[in-house]
C-alpha cells in the first residue's frame, strides 16, 4: 500500500516538475561592418535546444526608445511568459531574438530601426543581422517561419519592416506602435541635430500611415501575405495613430486585427501584450 501511494505521488509530481522546465537566454553580439560597431543582442532558446538538431521558427522582438536589448528580459519578464506559453502549448517552440537598437541617452546614443545619417540600421538588420543570427542559432530561415513584433519605437519598426520587406515575415504584432511623427507624438524640439532629432525625423520619413496611403495594388497584395495585429491601450498617447493605421489598412483591403485594451504606454501593458503576441505568431507560422 505504501508503495502504491508513493507511485501515485510520483505521478502527480512528474507533470509539475516537467512544467518547471524552461528555456534560457543567451547574450551575444555581432561585429557590424555597416554600423562600424559591435551590436549586442539576447536570444531566447527553448528548453532542449542544446540537445536538439532541429531548426526553429524565429521571432524578432524589438524594444522601444531609451531601452536596450535587455529590456524585454529585465522589464518585460519575457522568459516567464515564453516558458508558460510553450509549456501550455499556446505557443510553439521558437527562437526569440532581441537586438539592440538604442539606449537611455537619446541625445548622444543612436536609437531606431531605420536608416538615418550615420546609422544605417535597416541595412544592418537585413544584410548582416538576420543571416548571421539564423545561421548561428538554427533558425528555419524563411518567411513562413519568421515573425517580428515590438513595442513603441519597436512596434513602429516592426510595422515598417513588414511594409518594406513583406517577403521576409509571416506576421507582425505591433504594441503601442510609434507609426508616424508628423504630429510630434515624440517631439525632438528645436535643438541641435543630435541623435534624438534624427530618430524623430526617421520615424516621420518612414511613416507607416503614409505608406498605406501611397501603396499601389501590387504593394497592397504583398501586404496581404502578412498577418497583422495592432494592440494599443485606451489611454496611450499613441492610440489615435494606431487606430488610424488599422482603419487605413481596412479601407485598402489589408486585413489586420485591432485590440484596444485598458492601459497606458507602460510595461504592465506590454507584458500582457506578449501573451497575445507569441500565440499569434505561432498560429501564423506555416
Amino acid at each position: 500500500m505504501k508503495k502504491l501511494i508513493s507511485l501515485l505521488c510520483l505521478a502527480i509530481l512528474l507533470p509539475a516538475t516537467s512544467a518547471l522546465a524552461g528555456g534560457s537566454i543567451v547574450t551575444d553580439s555581432i561585429d557590424s561592418k555597416i554600423l562600424k560597431a559591435e551590436v549586442a543582442y539576447n536570444v531566447y532558446l527553448p528548453d532542449g535546444y542544446e540537445l536538439s538538431s532541429k531548426c526553429y521558427p524565429v521571432v524578432y522582438l524589438l524594444h522601444g526608445l531609451t531601452d536596450t536589448y535587455t529590456a524585454w528580459e529585465d522589464k518585460g519578464n519575457m522568459k516567464i511568459v515564453v516558458d508558460e506559453l510553450i509549456g501550455t502549448g499556446e505557443a510553439c517552440e521558437m527562437i526569440i531574438v532581441m537586438p539592440n537598437a538604442g539606449g537611455p541617452d537619446i541625445r548622444n546614443t543612436w536609437n531606431g530601426y531605420f536608416n538615418m545619417p550615420g546609422w544605417n540600421y535597416e541595412d544592418f538588420f537585413f544584410s548582416e543581422f538576420i543571416p548571421e543570427v539564423e545561421k548561428k542559432y538554427h533558425g528555419i530561415g524563411d518567411k513562413a517561419h519568421r515573425a517580428v513584433m515590438g513595442l513603441s519605437m519597436g512596434g513602429g519598426g516592426s510595422v515598417v519592416y513588414c511594409q518594406r520587406h513583406p517577403d521576409m515575415f509571416s506576421s507582425c504584432y505591433a504594441m503601442s506602435a510609434w507609426l508616424d511623427n508628423k504630429e510630434d507624438e515624440v517631439n525632438a524640439g528645436e535643438r541641435a541635430r543630435d541623435c534624438f532629432f534624427y530618430v524623430c525625423e526617421a520615424v516621420r520619413n518612414h511613416s507607416a500611415i503614409d505608406f498605406i496611403d501611397n501603396a499601389d495594388d501590387a504593394t497592397l497584395a504583398s501586404l496581404r501575405s502578412v498577418a497583422w495585429f495592432i494592440d494599443c491601450g485606451d489611454d496611450d498617447f499613441l492610440l489615435d495613430l494606431n487606430v488610424a493605421f488599422h482603419q487605413k489598412m481596412r479601407n485598402r483591403g489589408v486585413h489586420s486585427e485591432l485590440r484596444v485594451r485598458n492601459g497606458v504606454h507602460n510595461w504592465e501593458y506590454w507584458h500582457l501584450a506578449l501573451r497575445l503576441a507569441l500565440p499569434f505568431a505561432s498560429r501564423n507560422f506555416k
